[in-house]
């Protein structure tokens, strides 16, 4: 499987309050995130990946709770939703093997999850349209870092292992694939999560969606009771 190509170009320019407050939110992540991993990105990938699975399901919970007391269809949400929080997650699986986090990494998962966790779903509340577009800026953030994780890997600075097994079960990766192979279909998840949530802040906000950037094929995990079958 080869990763699809991604725009890298592709920036949503803050406006109005609410995607200020977006953009400079996520910039102030992305300056912690910098001073606190540097270029360790394999460790940055486990952290980081560990708050991008959470806004979808806080997403698909708001939503799937607001159907609900409105009786109307979800157009979609939903499931768009629980499937980025999900893809999300096997990222962090993916990097888990790769980097090996500490006990001191593995407490600040935690730690940063609580904190996010509430936070985002605050925000949902108060505004799903600004929570969407911090998703945004967060994937354009991310699609930044992977892009400069493969420039470490090409230059030798960061050693081209081979990719986890769950790696290649997941996105159908062939047999030899490597570390280098598994950041370039992550990358292009991000560009796909990226699009498909400034997408839900411009319908939100009355504007124009733009194209959606291609996703990478994966394995759908089926639940328990199908394996029991």
């Amino acid at each position: 499987m080869t990763a699809p190509l991604v725009d890298l170009s592709i920036h949503h320019q803050p406006k109005g309050l609410s995607d200020r407050v977006a953009f400079g939110f996520t910039k102030l992540l992305r300056f912690c995130a910098d001073t606190f991993f540097a270029k360790r990105y394999g460790h940055r990938a486990v952290v980081l990946e560990t708050v991008a699975a959470v806004p979808g399901m806080v997403g698909a919970t708001i939503n799937h709770l607001s159907c609900l007391r409105r009786m109307c269809d979800d157009k979609g949400w939903i499931k768009t939703l629980m499937d980025e929080a999900e893809n999300e997650r096997m990222h962090l699986m993916t990097f888990i093997e790769i980097s090996k986090p500490t006990l001191f990494e593995r407490f600040v998962i935690v730690s940063v999850q609580w904190v996010f966790y509430l936070f985002f779903f605050g925000l949902y509340l108060v505004s799903s349209k600004t929570a969407h577009r911090v998703v945004g800026y967060f994937e354009e953030e991310a699609v930044i870092s992977y892009t400069h994780y493969l420039a470490e890997i090409d230059e030798g600075r960061s050693p081209n292992v081979p990719a986890p097994e769950i790696a290649k079960r997941y996105w159908g990766l062939r047999d030899d694939a490597t570390l280098r192979d598994v950041v370039l279909v992550v990358r292009a998840d991000e560009a796909h999560h990226r699009d498909v949530n400034h997408g839900y802040a411009n319908e939100l906000g009355g504007l124009p969606i733009q194209a959606v950037a291609p996703c990478p094929p994966h394995a759908a995990l089926e639940p328990t009771w199908k394996a029991a079958a």
